[in-house]
């Protein structure tokens, strides 16, 4: 699960992205079940968890948790080898004795590790090695910083899976999807996870350039992101009215240890406002803790029907009850994007089965369920163990929730950082005008087209934008226009005022 950093929920409101720990350092014990919701990592200047976190707070909780599922074995008891384990004890032998080089034990022994992993060709089942988990345990204690973005490797490449909210990946215009090329100008395609992780976390106040690849966008682009503070809190409220109903808002950044306290104190807060309807935001929420959603769920889910079923390699399947009676008085609706996944899935795919509205954009499709086990030696394996299914036993799984509502943002939300060389002006045409032309649109300019011919509709918009912000008025777009215009529309985007899936899923509530 995915975010790069300052503080990811809105001003002032804080989303915490908390996954499960790995290692000997976070008191893994057999009997407890990692629970990995999405294999992810988090850049931050402290360790990693869970997939593996870009940020990581001061003092980790414990988030190991509880459950009846026996622990993978990794002892005697395990399976009878297959006959042909011998090929593997030939081959090392082959190659100690006879490779050109000197090749240590432990280099072949990780090597056949991670390449088993490899061929089963799952983003999410990995290794680390002890030096890994001991680099990760060892910055686990750093203060709480980095750029604030989950990630994932997609066909050997880092991908953005959600930046945090108000973190200075999301100010920096990361989005979900985006493919991380290189970091300070080192290429990491094909670079190992941990290792990209540690190339771009760092220190409050320092810089890191990452080239961006973009769906949609003809050429890489740099993205200069400013390291910084990572907050803590996961969930905050508000109440909106609609049509003269107190509407309550609550928004889940992660899913995290005491995501679930905090959701139920937001809620109780709201419903003793007297809420007349209910909105649940996920949006770029990349999931977290199993058991997190699971209590928030028991609260809407009635007993009548599971909140979620798990199948193990077996094909058998558990469903889990709430011991809830009836549903909320009130409506509710949940609002989704591509950056909603793992967790968030759980929580959307089950109240739409429930009968409850989902608005917004198809979720990410992430529905499967890892486990971190110890090899004993310092080390650990991420494993898919088990798959999440629906109430309705409905896998998501790489084709996500697809919403009741389906509402797209405007265009501008969409647009990207414009690099600037030489001046863009007039008759230029190109990738860079079409983008700038739509943000300006977005501003309530009037560029006359958005198709990428600069034209003098265009030109007469640059001039009034420049004029009504301090800028030398010339009609055309160089870099210190280019770097306003795109923080113009980051500040709008931020401010919700045109935020289409969250009016739809307020209105939903009462129609």
């Amino acid at each position: 699960m995915i975010y790069l950093w300052q503080s990811y929920i809105s001003t002032g409101k804080t989303h915490h992205q908390i996954h499960t720990s790995w290692g000997e350092g976070m008191n893994l014990r057999k009997q407890h079940i990692i629970i990995i919701l999405f294999a992810a990592l988090l850049l931050g200047f402290a360790g990693a968890y869970f997939g593996v976190k870009l940020a990581q707070p001061d003092t980790l909780p414990e988030q190991i948790q509880e459950t009846n599922k026996e622990a993978p074995n990794t002892s005697q008891e395990t399976s009878a080898p297959p006959e042909n384990i011998e090929k593997v004890s030939q081959a090392f032998n082959l190659i100690k004795d006879n490779y050109l080089n000197d090749v240590d034990d432990k280099q072949l022994i990780e090597g056949a590790i991670q390449g088993m992993l490899t061929t089963l060709e799952d983003p999410y089942s990995s290794y680390m090695d002890v030096e890994t988990m001991e680099r990760f345990n060892e910055t686990i204690e750093s203060s709480f910083e980095g750029i604030g973005a989950e990630v994932s490797t997609v066909n050997g490449k880092v991908t953005i899976v959600a930046p945090i909210k108000d973190s200075p990946a999301e100010e920096a215009g990361l989005r979900p999807n985006d493919k991380i090329l290189s970091v300070d100008d080192e290429s990491v395609v094909g670079m190992d996870l941990y290792d990209a992780v540690e190339k771009i976390r760092g220190e409050k106040g320092s810089e890191v350039v990452l080239e961006i690849q973009r769906t949609g966008v003809s050429d890489p682009f740099d993205v200069k992101i400013v390291r910084d503070d990572i907050p803590v809190e996961t969930v905050y409220s508000e109440v909106k009215t609609v049509d003269g109903k107190k509407t309550g808002v609550i928004e889940i950044t992660t899913f995290s240890e005491n995501t679930a306290k905090d959701f139920s104190k937001e809620l109780k807060k709201l419903e003793d406002k007297n809420i007349e309807g209910l909105v649940v935001d996920v949006r770029g929420n990349p999931g977290g803790l199993l058991t997190a959603v699971e209590d928030i769920l028991k609260n809407f889910i009635p007993k009548n029907m599971p909140y979620l079923q798990v199948e193990n390699q077996k094909g058998e399947k558990s469903k889990s009850f709430s011991e809830l009676e009836e549903k909320k008085p009130y409506p509710i609706s949940v609002i989704i994007d591509e950056g909603s996944a793992s967790a968030s899935e759980i929580l959307a795919v089950a109240m739409k089965e429930a009968g409850y509205d989902v608005v917004g954009t198809k979720s990410y499709g992430k529905g499967t369920v890892q486990q971190a086990v110890p090899m004993g030696d310092g080390s650990t394996i991420k494993l898919t163990f088990f798959k999440w299914l629906s109430p309705k036993g409905t896998w998501i799984h790489e084709k996500g929730v697809k919403p009741t509502e389906k509402v797209e943002q405007p265009d501008y939300y969409f647009t990207n950082p414009v690099q600037v060389e030489d001046s863009i002006a007039y008759n230029h045409t190109g990738d860079k005008v079409e983008n700038v032309q739509v943000m300006l649109k977005g501003l309530d300019y009037k560029p006359g087209r958005t198709d990428g011919y600069f034209s003098k509709e265009t030109e007469k918009a640059v001039q009034a934008f420049q004029a009504d912000n301090d800028l030398e008025v010339t009609g055309e777009i160089n870099e210190k226009t280019a770097g306003q215009i795109q923080a113009k529309i980051v500040e709008k985007v931020r401010d919700g005022d045109d935020d289409r899936q969250k009016e739809k899923a307020l209105n939903v509530l009462y129609e």
